[in-house]
């Protein structure tokens, strides 16, 4: 899978637990394999982005259990994400601009509503 930002990424966190887990395990995905990540991100998305289009909280229980999805996703294909690390990637989502652009393409104002039901889940 191509990606632009992964000199930038490997300068960040190439010397983490987290990123050689991650590049062991992506290192033997298959087409396939990236196309059902990519999915069950995309859902998450769209479940995320239709609590809030209803004006559900982001404190919300059906919000808080999306960013359980969203940092269990993570586990499951890339590292493990506890609580604390799932935390600081929320702040990236709002702090980095790239981030919130590429999340916001689902739902404008969706990094920050990810960010806060992540934040709300990991207090839980």
């Amino acid at each position: 899978m191509d990606n632009p930002y992964a000199e930038e990424a490997a300068e960040r966190w190439g010397g983490t637990d987290a990123w050689a887990e991650s590049q062991r395990r992506t290192s033997s995905y298959r087409e396939e394999d990236w196309r059902r990540c990519t999915a069950e991100s995309g859902e998450i998305s769209a479940g995320l982005a239709a609590l809030m289009a209803s004006g559900v909280a982001a404190s919300s229980p059906e919000a808080m259990d999306l960013a359980e999805e969203h940092r269990l996703h993570i586990t499951r294909w890339f590292y493990e994400c506890g609580s604390e690390i799932h935390r600081g990637l929320g702040e990236m989502y709002v702090a980095d601009p790239r981030f919130t652009a590429t999340i916001d393409r689902a739902a404008p104002g969706l990094a920050l509503y990810l960010r806060d039901a992540i934040l709300a889940n990991a207090a839980r």
